[in-house]
């Protein structure tokens, strides 16, 4: 089994659909809240938040 696939990003709201295609999974929307970084439950991929990235203020 090959390790999943880490991916940075600059936004904690992310969207995933396996990168494969018709092959891939269905669009699942991701809210990583107040972590720095969340798992598609569907195919593995770790989404990690870029140190650099533009972090909107909570109310």
């Amino acid at each position: 089994m090959q390790p999943c696939e880490t991916i940075e990003v600059k936004s904690r709201e992310i969207a995933c659909d396996g990168g494969e295609g018709v092959l891939g999974h269905p669009l699942v929307f991701l809210n990583m809240g107040q972590k720095t970084e969340i798992d598609c439950p569907y195919c593995g991929r770790k989404f990690v938040l870029a140190a650099d990235a533009m972090v909107a203020a909570g109310h």
